[in-house]
């Protein structure tokens, strides 16, 4: 095939699109960046999938006839970098597969597809992170653990929640519970309680012909997953908005996705907004036979949310009384005046802290902020700002004196003006234990969120890691963890900390599985390749774990030769010097990065790279400058952190866990 006949062809193979004419590869419409001499080479294998191409057929192609000096060198390093592109392995290839002494064959399946429009698709930019293997406390700038410690998930009260778009999320609500209470109605009386219904909210569509209006769909979809997860999560489980929003333009059928998340309904709409009104289209249509249960169109003028927000929630309470407690009936019944432009600038908020990005991020807290001058009693505008900063720390964007002092204050005004806000309640968790390190408070919150809302993925994410695990309750640790992963099961941090949460109980074949899993889901998640490389370090297999580790750099944005020459030096240094030598590199590689940019850093990341190097008064110096920082992050889970292992039998190791207040 000529390079005229590659020039308008497309192919698809597993969750990537490859646009041979425009030179342009993307994973989930999200591009990765790939040099123009490996994307060639990857012309010529495309041309004859599950054939071998030879060397001496690539150099043939691909490089000028002249060119014979360095092409070996040429070659390897352009299947180098299509290998960390696709996530693949040379050990276990599942796209590019080398045959020694003879070529190369592409070995995944690949179909035809027709050009995207490129205007069409998105063009985010992978998330970004710096760590060293083994080595915790270099920033992050993708949130969660983005980081997998303290990515937030948006959750929000039923209480407030019948304003504005809420308005449409709540009669969907009501229709919702109304088809399935009808449904439950006519089982026989003698039958068994019926199990728990699981239900996903597709992303609803943006028909308004404005992408500036992508805010307001996002926004109705997420405050519709909200609204079903706290009406009765004894009965109903709805999974979270990062699992629902991966199918946004998908495809895929209301079979698939529904075996995709393990649902047995799936609601569908879409929303047209036209100056003051808003229309809303919806569908419920259950999984087992596509049966579309019903479907309904709502026309309402935006300021007549308060006429309707009583008759809203009377309907809900009197569909589903038989499952709802009295504290909820009670809750739907109040209602509380809210600033419709104020809630415009909250969804914008969220729809900037869902990108968990440290420019998204930034411009969330603006939004946040604008909202609560507008409406100064807003309360899940002081949520949205106290969930913001938590983020902002963890991406780098502030420091954590910066930063968690202000989400304990937004988060304490936000419980203030409405109690029953369970994400104000886990912002402030995560705050007292980072923070504060008050473990007692942290578990109160957390408590209480889950109670408010025991469909909130996130809230069992962080009291899991914040609590459970710094206070070595292990089993429930991972427990929580993985409740959160069946209500969110395609969110990569919380897949990504369940692996994590493996490596720290010592049970490496779990971590490994886990880890495997979630780089299944998206192979460009260089969280996920860095923290599989911590565990392939832990267990001992070094040379693999650089491996991962430059699959991470890459991915976070590192050029790919400066990722290829720090993993060069680590397996030189590991040649000369063994691990002792190994450790002493990671050592003078944190501190030259310290020295570069003190901000890129944190101190127990130093502290770290001290202990495996064997100098353990320069680690504890450095943890009580983590410690004065209020590192929190990282040093409430110092006891799982194999770098520090050769400091346990310290006197003052034990002495700095009970300065936290650790037990020992």
């Amino acid at each position: 095939m000529t390079e005229a006949a590659n020039s308008g062809r497309c192919v698809r193979t597993g969750l990537f699109d490859i646009d041979l004419g425009i030179a342009e590869l993307r994973k989930n419409g999200i591009r990765i960046p790939l040099q123009e001499q490996p994307f060639r080479v990857l012309c010529v294998l495309l041309e004859r999938p599950g054939e071998i191409v030879t060397r001496e057929q690539l150099q043939e192609r691909v490089w000028p006839a002249d060119t014979y000096v360095g092409f070996d060198e040429g070659i390897n390093t352009a299947i180098r970098k299509l290998r960390l592109a696709f996530g693949d392995s040379a050990d276990n290839p599942r796209f590019i597969e080398t045959l020694p002494r003879r070529g190369y064959r592409f070995i995944a399946p690949i179909s035809e597809s027709p050009r995207q429009d490129a205007a069409a698709v998105p063009t985010h930019r992978a998330p970004v992170v710096g760590r060293e293997e083994g080595v915790r406390g270099t920033r992050d700038t993708q949130g969660g653990g983005e980081d997998t410690k303290a990515a937030q998930q948006p959750q929000t009260t039923a209480r407030l929640r019948f304003l504005y778009l809420g308005v449409a999320a709540s009669v969907l609500v009501c229709t919702v519970w109304a088809a399935s209470h009808l449904i439950r109605r006519r089982a026989p009386a003698t039958s068994a309680p019926p199990k728990r219904i699981m239900l996903a909210v597709l992303p609803f569509q943006n028909l308004s012909n404005d992408p500036k209006q992508e805010y307001f769909s996002d926004g109705l979809t997420e405050e519709t997953i909200t609204d079903l997860g706290e009406l009765s999560p004894e009965r109903m489980g709805v999974i979270a908005r990062t699992s629902a929003m991966a199918y946004k333009h998908t495809n895929k059928t209301v079979s698939q996705i529904g075996r995709d998340l393990g649902v047995d309904y799936i609601l569908e709409g879409s929303v047209r907004r036209e100056g003051g009104r808003a229309r809303v289209s919806a569908q419920l249509i259950r999984v087992s036979d596509q049966t579309h249960l019903w479907a309904e169109s709502y026309d309402r003028e935006l300021h007549d949310v308060l006429d309707i927000e009583n008759e809203l929630g009377k309907a809900i309470a009197e569909q589903v009384q038989a499952n709802l407690s009295p504290e909820r009936r009670t809750l739907l019944a109040k209602t509380r005046p809210v600033d419709p432009e104020a809630y415009d600038l909250y969804l914008k908020g969220r729809y900037y802290w869902n990108q968990r990005t440290p420019a998204g991020i930034k411009q969330s807290i603006g939004y946040f902020e604008e909202a609560t001058a507008k409406d100064p009693n807003f309360a899940l505008a002081y949520a949205g700002l106290a969930d913001a900063y938590n983020i902002s720390n963890i991406l780098g964007l502030y420091t954590p004196k910066e930063s968690l002092p202000q989400s304990r204050t937004a988060a304490m005004r936000a419980i203030m003006l409405d109690p029953s806000l369970a994400e104000a309640h886990a912002a402030l968790g995560m705050e007292k234990s980072h923070y504060e390190f008050d473990f007692p408070g942290a578990e109160k919150e957390f408590q209480t969120a889950l109670e408010l809302n025991p469909n909130s993925a996130y809230a069992h994410l962080f009291y899991s890691n914040c609590y459970l695990m710094p206070m070595g309750r292990e089993a429930e640790a991972i427990a929580e963890n993985q409740k959160a992963v069946m209500l969110d099961p395609l969110s990569l941090p919380i897949n990504n900390f369940l692996g994590v949460s493996y490596m720290f109980v010592g049970d490496y074949e779990k971590s490994y599985r886990q880890f495997q899993h979630t780089i299944e889901i998206d192979p460009t998640f260089p969280l996920a390749h860095e923290y599989f490389a911590a565990l392939l370090t832990a267990m001992g297999k070094y040379e693999q774990a650089v491996e991962e580790n430059e699959r991470a750099e890459v991915l976070s944005g590192s050029s790919p030769e400066r990722a290829a020459s720090e993993a060069a030096a680590k397996i030189e240094a590991l040649k000369k010097g063994g691990e002792k030598g190994y450790w002493q590199l990671i050592l003078a590689m944190t501190l030259k990065q310290y020295q570069q940019d003190p901000t890129s850093v944190l101190a127990s990341g130093v502290s770290a790279a001290y202990a495996r190097a064997g100098n353990p008064d320069k680690a504890f110096e450095w943890l009580d400058k983590a410690y004065d920082e209020r590192d929190g992050q990282d040093i409430t889970l110092l006891k799982y952190d194999f770098s520090f292992r050769n400091l346990h039998q310290d006197p003052r190791y034990v002495a700095f866990q009970r300065r936290i207040g650790l037990p020992e």
